[in-house]
């Protein structure tokens, strides 16, 4: 079992930059003490970042403050030893003080240091504005020595005077999460995750991590943000809208694949989490 904290010093520069190519991403839990810029070129999951669930997939761009749980968990397919199928993202770390004390307190630096606070609650690119971090990233790669600082300094510039953008936490979110819960959050997430489409029985999660119905009620919603049923149901509706991107399959199926046992609760639960229907969804993502 991986620490919930990760550690990310360099010694030899003075930010992080990582190229991913893998099997599947992380499957750990985790948060650490940096500021991460990161992109999806291959692949596709369920993101958890701080009290938010969405279905990740190629194009995937965010940018996250320090101490926000998070974790990119690729779909089962990539679990099973399929060659076809790898990941691959590359990720930036830095920490506010990557170019020395109060760099980021100067007047010139005042949207670069908005933009470190609005990181608080992580921020999903979207938009012209994704496309050039992701092309930043990978030339980011690519070079070495002063050039490097210049490029992620440009990147995060760009970024600042942007306004595509959302945020990804709630508005006061707090990470209330301690190392010493790695190994029962992970066991939370790892169950859900393979069950979902199944019906999830509360008492079954809380024996899992040795706790009453009750105390394992008010632990998930102190540390989430959110009901348990509720973080059920985002999974469950992202999963949907995975399936409704690929269109291989009619709403009812989607349905029952999402795990749900009739097609007005499916109904109900997508519109209150999207807004719109299904049908409505999966057309204006066609035309998009």
């Amino acid at each position: 079992m991986k620490l919930l904290k990760k550690t990310l010093e360099s010694q030899v520069y003075s930010f992080e930059v990582q190229e991913l190519r893998e099997s599947h991403f992380d499957s750990s839990w985790h948060f650490h003490p940096h500021y991460q810029l990161f992109t999806v070129f291959e692949g596709n999951g369920t993101r958890f970042i701080g009290d938010d669930i969405q279905h990740f997939d190629t194009g995937d761009t965010v940018f996250l403050g320090p101490n926000i749980p998070h974790l990119w968990r690729s779909d089962k397919i990539y679990f099973e030893q399929n060659p076809d199928l790898q990941t691959h993202g590359i990720v930036v770390y830095f920490t506010e003080d990557f170019l020395g004390n109060n760099f980021f307190e100067k007047s010139e630096m005042y949207k670069l240091k908005k933009l470190l606070l609005n990181g608080q609650r992580g921020i999903d690119i979207i938009g012209g504005m994704r496309e050039k971090i992701r092309t930043g990233l990978f030339q980011l790669t690519k070079l070495e020595g002063f050039e490097r600082v210049l490029k992620l300094l440009s990147m995060l510039h760009e970024l600042s005077q942007s306004i595509e953008y959302e945020f990804i936490t709630s508005l006061g979110y707090v990470n209330m999460h301690k190392i010493s819960e790695t190994e029962r959050m992970q066991k939370v997430h790892d169950y859900v995750m393979k069950h979902f489409k199944e019906e999830v029985r509360l008492s079954k999660l809380a024996s899992l991590v040795s706790m009453s119905d009750a105390a394992f009620c008010r632990y998930f919603k102190s540390r989430t943000n959110k009901s348990f049923f509720d973080f059920i149901a985002e999974i469950r509706i992202g999963h949907a809208c995975k399936l409704l991107h690929e269109g291989t399959l009619n709403v009812t199926q989607i349905a029952y694949e999402s795990g749900y046992n009739t097609i007005s609760n499916f109904n109900r639960q997508f519109k209150h989490l999207v807004g719109k229907s299904p049908l409505v969804y999966q057309k204006e993502y066609r035309r998009a």
